[in-house]
């Protein structure tokens, strides 16, 4: 019972901020280009009697809170095409294995420490399990057969073209990805995330929290660039170069064209939610411990368990969101890469580099 109630609410949390991460997006890239922004869908009730209703929505109506609601009522009733010549089970399997791909990874992070109510101690991650990085890689890595599905059984040669580039990208781009985490898996000795994310809970010298940024430096920078990249979004979106091919969904409409553009966004949030676990600490919030903050010049701020748990759900968000914005700020000030620099980049500029940081990482565990 407890599980499920676990997975209903990350799951209500995933897809809502998955939701509102594209009016998010609206909004910041406006900024970034001194714009307005989406501000058009709104909602003005016609009677006198809803007058205070009608200021209540005001500041909402002024943000364009309503935007994505409108877009998924516009996919829902946009008409569902299948090209006449294509594979109409792969084509409407496609978007599913995509989504669902997706969101089950969330399964395995965990959000926070444990939460005691009584004599019951419950520990805040769906799924505990100890290989909980190799679930993420193994969910991650089938939701790629959606997106070659979709170029394949849309009988378009643009599409197909689309399915194969992200393929191989996400090919050249998971390998260094894993490449990365094994330097964080070497020094916490675990593949458990909420282990690591303990882990990352001790002193260096006695005051520095032991946060994987600190102790693997180039891990995450080579994390963040093929995190980006298996997003499939600028400056890694050849699968969806716009002005070049359309992408490997060229002929999906309706709802089944908003699951992929749905499943970008929760593809995004979770390199965000890996990042936040295995370099900024996941839920911890430096010198906090079971029943405080424990300053290392002796100083002691006891808090209640409940406010503990409370902090520590905080900060993992917090952070989270923080590396949203950061990819979205990624996303709208650097330009598309050609596809034979991608792959460049992917093969011989970042690879070698996370090999030789293995290495590295290797003999400093060796010696120290």
């Amino acid at each position: 019972m407890i599980t499920l109630i676990l997975a209903g609410l990350v799951l209500f949390m995933v897809i809502n901020f998955a939701a509102l991460h594209t009016w998010i997006e609206r909004k910041q890239s406006a900024v970034m280009q001194d714009r307005i922004g989406a501000n058009r869908a709104f909602i003005e009730l016609p009677w006198k009697w809803a007058t205070p209703i009608n200021w209540l929505l005001r500041p909402i109506n002024e943000l364009g809170l309503f935007h994505p609601i409108a877009d998924a009522i516009k996919m829902f009733m946009k008409e569902d095409y299948i090209p006449p010549y294509g594979d109409k089970f792969l084509h409407t399997l496609a978007p599913f294995l995509s989504l669902t791909f997706g969101i089950v990874g969330f399964a395995a992070i965990p959000f926070g420490d444990v939460l005691i109510l009584g004599s019951r101690t419950i520990n805040l991650q769906v799924a505990p399990m100890n290989v909980a990085l190799l679930y993420i890689f193994a969910m991650t890595s089938m939701g790629v057969y959606g997106v070659i599905l979709a170029g394949f059984s849309s009988n378009s040669n643009y599409a197909f073209i689309g399915g194969m580039r992200a393929s191989s990208q996400m090919l050249a781009y998971e390998i260094t990805l894993g490449t990365t985490i094994i330097g964080i898996v070497m020094i916490f000795q675990s593949l458990d995330l909420q282990q690591i994310v303990r882990g990352q809970g001790h002193l260096l010298f006695g005051w520095i929290p032991m946060w994987g940024v600190l102790v693997q430096p180039v891990g995450f920078f080579l994390f963040l660039a093929a995190g980006i990249a298996e997003t499939k979004r600028i400056p890694y979106d050849m699968p969806e170069g716009e002005s070049e091919i359309v992408g490997y969904f060229t002929e999906y409409s309706g709802m089944k064209f908003g699951m992929f553009y749905f499943a970008d966004y929760v593809e995004t949030i979770m390199i965000a939610a890996l990042t936040t676990t295995l370099f900024f600490g996941g839920w911890q919030i430096p010198y906090l411990m079971q029943d405080g903050f424990h300053f290392p010049w002796g100083t002691e701020v006891l808090i209640p368990h409940l406010g503990v748990a409370a902090l520590q759900i905080g900060s993992f968000t917090f952070k989270v969101i923080f590396f949203c914005w950061l990819f979205m700020t990624v996303r709208w000030t650097l330009p598309r890469f050609r596809y034979d620099q991608l792959m460049e980049l992917g093969w011989k500029g970042i690879f070698p580099i996370s090999l030789a940081n293995l290495v590295l990482t290797a003999f400093a565990l060796l010696f120290f």
